[in-house]
């Protein structure tokens, strides 16, 4: 309770000499931590901030009050750095050192409590660009990442890029190989979350690939190059059919580490071969999908991100099997109607993702490079002018007198 705050400090007010009585601080602080009584340390924290106490002692006392309350239970730990913060932020000029502190060591348990966006917004209030105290580029780095990380943990990838991107910003002077693993990883995730399923999986890629420095000290376990190598070939193959896609599955295709992943690697060499995919090899794959990767999308197409990546991959795989095909046929071959599969063919020829042309009088679509007007033109006037040469000659023929089987022959 309050009352054991203010019997250990109601004494200390007495002592004139300035070192006993921080002295004697220091062991009324000892008592309440070991209490663990959320009233006694509200009322220790409200006491060093009052006039009685000189700002020396009480700068002093509260760095030491953020330290010990580290050791408190968890639930205890959280309410009173919560109060603490409340009391302390407004006086964040004088006391940033505890703030910080406190910052961080709430910010931990709330981590080990899977409160991750409770965790990332105690850490956001870290003022790193403070002027009061000198805040290390790596300290600033860390931190952004940190807060990135926690809040991709709650599938928030719209906070968790606004501070990767002030990361970015700093990733360039920075020498620990630590650090620089950590920004590549939750950069990958970011892209992967935001559907930037191309982008990402060039990531995951290179992170799979990442060995480190010799007598570096980071450690890289074998299974976080699986999760890695995995997570490229899952995103590979939801991005969009195209050129760039079919380049990274070839890469992953050729990686003799892949045919390892054999849950994975028959969808994948599949995809690779472009070979029409049915709906059973589809579901199946599904299951190792996370909840972003299969959720709804807008579009010609509507459906999940799967179902959009299958069915533009089974188009591009008609396109190799037909020279044309009706919207109504292709419809059916891809488990669309025949106007979404119009839209969805009209998007990959727009985007240069497919080449092909459509007719849609006939409703028809064409598969392979679209002959240019002016070729054919040409090609017309080629003819026209053989066809001239020859009604040149038959006329030379006549002149000459030549009649009957030789002017029949010349025709």
């Amino acid at each position: 309770m309050a009352q054991l705050a203010q019997q250990l400090i109601a004494p200390i007010a007495q002592i004139s000499d300035q070192r006993q009585k921080s002295e004697a601080y220091k062991g009324a602080l000892h008592q309440i931590l070991e209490s663990g009584q959320l009233d006694a340390c509200k009322e220790f924290v409200n006491h060093m901030l009052t006039d009685e106490v000189p700002l020396v002692i009480s700068r002093q006392l509260l760095l030491l009050f953020a330290q010990g309350i580290a050791k408190l239970p968890d639930a205890t730990h959280v309410a009173v750095a919560t109060a603490a913060l409340d009391r302390l932020q407004p006086r964040l000029v004088s006391f940033e050192d505890s703030v910080v502190l406190l910052r961080e060591h709430l910010a931990e348990v709330l981590e080990r409590q899977e409160q991750w966006s409770k965790a990332a917004q105690v850490l956001s209030g870290i003022d790193l660009e403070s002027g009061s105290r000198a805040v290390e580029p790596s300290y600033k780095l860390s931190k952004n990442i940190k807060i990135a990380m926690l809040y991709l943990e709650d599938d928030d990838s719209v906070n968790a890029e606004m501070y990767i991107k002030k990361a970015a910003a700093l990733i360039s002077g920075c020498k620990d190989e630590g650090l620089e693993l950590q920004y590549k990883t939750c950069y990958a995730r970011i892209l992967d979350a935001k559907r930037r399923f191309l982008e990402a999986a060039l990531r995951y890629y290179e992170l799979s690939s990442v060995r480190p420095s010799p007598g570096s000290a980071v450690q890289l376990d074998e299974s976080d190059l699986v999760t890695a190598l995995r997570s490229a070939m899952l995103c590979t193959i939801l991005a969009p059919a195209g050129p760039q896609r079919s380049r990274m599955l070839a890469a992953l295709y050729k990686d003799e580490r892949s045919a390892r992943l054999g849950d994975l690697f028959p969808f994948l060499q599949k995809v690779y071969l472009e070979r029409i995919l049915d709906r059973a090899e589809v579901e199946a794959f599904a299951k190792q999908l996370k909840p972003h990767q299969v959720a709804q999308v807008g579009g010609s197409s509507g459906g999940t991100v799967l179902d959009r990546a299958v069915v533009q991959h089974n188009l591009a795989a008609a396109s190799r099997l037909y020279d044309n095909i009706g919207t109504d046929q292709l419809g059916g071959l891809l488990g669309v109607s025949a106007e979404a599969a119009e839209a969805i063919a009209a998007d990959m020829v727009a985007e240069g993702r497919m080449a092909g042309s459509i007719d849609q009088v006939d409703q028809l679509i064409y598969f392979g490079p679209k002959v240019e007007v002016g070729a054919l033109m040409r090609w017309d006037d080629s003819i026209r002018a053989a066809c001239a040469k020859v009604g040149e000659l038959v006329d030379a023929v006549t002149a000459l007198g030549l009649t009957g089987g030789a002017a029949a022959a010349a025709r």
